[in-house]
């Protein structure tokens, strides 16, 4: 497969983390979505490189894009510290979990869409949350999870938390 999708919510008030993200190779699609995000950035979205430190970027090479406009600098540095720090833990980890393949890690990209809410205060939550949606996300991605079944299954007592009724 070119590409895996997965998805995941971790914790809550303004500190929730939700996490979109697809992982695939670098010649596919997903290769192609990761080029446009960092080559194609916009006012209020800077898009940025997963690192665990400056100069250590994770394997497989993932790229954070805003799923909110970033409207000031309180936002704009809880996604460049505390949420990246998180992405890029929950990647590697993954590698290191063997949830995606060692030996995969060099072919393979991720685009990873971060919620960070407006009024987002507390650091260690942001981290905490993120850290958690994003290992799930790349577990749900790699293990084709939910399958057809699961879903079908689940559907109807299914409830949204943000459908507003």
């Amino acid at each position: 497969m070119s590409m895996f999708i997965g998805e995941a919510l971790s914790g809550d008030g303004n500190e929730i983390a939700h996490i979109d993200l697809m992982i695939g190779s670098k010649d596919g699609p997903v290769g192609t979505a990761f080029a446009n995000a960092l080559a194609r950035q916009s006012e209020g979205h800077s898009n940025l490189l997963a690192v665990l430190t400056p100069n250590l970027a994770v394997k497989p090479a993932t790229v954070m894009i805003t799923k909110v406009t970033i409207k000031g600098m309180r936002q704009a540095v809880q996604m460049f510290g505390p949420a990246q720090a998180a992405v890029a833990k929950a990647v590697a980890d993954s590698v290191a979990d063997g949830v995606i393949k060692k030996g995969d890690a060099e072919d393979l990209v991720c685009v990873c869409g971060v919620f960070i809410h407006p009024e987002a205060a507390d650091d260690k939550k942001i981290y905490e949350y993120n850290y958690d949606a994003t290992k799930m996300a790349v577990k749900n991605a790699m293990e084709n999870k939910p399958s057809v079944d699961e879903m079908l299954a689940g559907k109807d007592d299914a409830a949204h938390p943000f459908r507003g009724f």
